[in-house]
């Protein structure tokens, strides 16, 4: 009866977060991230309106000025007339899990814009800079109307491709005189973005970190975007979006028009062929097997004897069994244990 009323109690929000009602909003998205039952009736609820917001997301090295330039470019949005939401995936703090910024202290210039919603949520770990419930926060938005949705990522690194799994179009943010460039070619990075940013372009070195770009696709700067291997044999044929590598100077604002153009002009471009069709059903690929990890890892928490783990995990230091062996052990315990009960 408790777990009912909960539930509903999640139905109410979303009910009244899509009247309006931000305070309902607000609490609504803590409920997403906390990842209980009644977050999860307020998606199911939500689902169905879902899946029409352009969504951005921004990745790139920590020092590459990516808060600065999305806060310019929800700027720039918002005199387009647009309403938008920032969702910023920010580290966790290793003591309570939150996130270490937040919204104010993020974006001040925007709070007061009651076409903006901004919400700061913690990585909690995860390694590729986007937190677990990050795509339920952006589905949230998007049920709620909202048509373009940015997300910003942890500077992670290397494990930043994640992004991609939630955006439309992924926009990689570098900084002049880092290194970053080789860093980017190792990691991948450059295979999932749509867009390719310069931001610091008025340090002397930007216009080589432009060439060393430039030599690094090996064609003139032309790629194919991430949407490009959603699905082999699209319609689009040979006709590639040409990546660009604009040069922005995110502290006072130049280039930022430029860089939404392109981000407009690559939403025109999915549009027009079967591209968003085709992250559709990536993205829900994604999220569904986000949601079968979820699962299994609260079943492993709720079935699997501690003490069992705990064997396990001396049994592989002690080098007795290898780690695939000692997990697939674990996992038929699982399984026995869900049968007898």
């Amino acid at each position: 009866m408790a777990r009912r009323s909960r539930s509903q109690s999640g139905v109410t929000l979303a009910d009244r977060a899509v009247e309006g009602d931000r305070r309902a909003l607000t609490r609504l998205l803590s409920l997403v991230e906390n990842g209980g039952p009644e977050g999860r009736a307020a998606l199911a609820r939500l689902f169905p309106l879902a899946g029409h917001a352009h969504v951005i997301g921004f990745t790139g090295s920590t020092g590459a000025g990516k808060s600065t330039l999305v806060n310019r470019v929800a700027r720039e949005v918002r005199r387009r007339g647009e309403t938008l939401a920032v969702v910023a995936v920010d580290p966790s703090s290793p003591f309570s899990g939150g996130a270490l910024l937040g919204d104010r202290l993020r974006m001040r210039d925007l709070v007061e814009d009651s076409g903006v919603f901004i919400r700061s949520m913690a990585s909690r770990g995860h390694p590729g800079g986007v937190a677990a419930a990050t795509r339920d926060v952006v589905t949230i938005f998007d049920a709620l109307g909202v048509p373009v949705v940015l997300v910003e990522t942890v500077g992670a690194g290397q494990a930043q491709v994640d992004v991609a799994q939630i955006s439309h179009t992924t926009v990689l943010v570098e900084a002049p005189g880092m290194g970053d460039e080789i860093q980017v070619l190792k990691a991948g990075l450059m295979e999932v973005a749509d867009i390719i940013v310069v931001n610091k372009a008025d340090r002397p070195e930007a216009q080589q970190t432009v060439h060393a770009l430039l030599a690094a696709h090996g064609r003139g700067g032309r790629t194919t975007g991430h949407h490009r291997r959603v699905e082999q044999g699209d319609a689009h044929g040979e006709d590639h979006w040409p990546v660009p590598i604009l040069q922005t100077s995110a502290l006072d604002g130049d280039g930022v028009t430029a860089l939404v153009d392109a981000i407009q002009d690559h939403r025109e471009y999915l549009r027009a062929g079967d591209g968003w069709q085709a992250l559709r059903r990536r993205h829900a690929g994604a999220e569904l097997e986000s949601w079968l990890q979820r699962y299994l890892r609260g079943l492993m928490d709720d079935h699997v004897d501690p003490a069992a783990l705990d064997d396990a995990l001396g049994s592989v230091i002690r080098r007795e069994r290898d780690p695939a062996s000692a997990a697939q052990e674990l996992v038929e315990s699982l399984v026995v244990n869900l049968s007898s009960s």
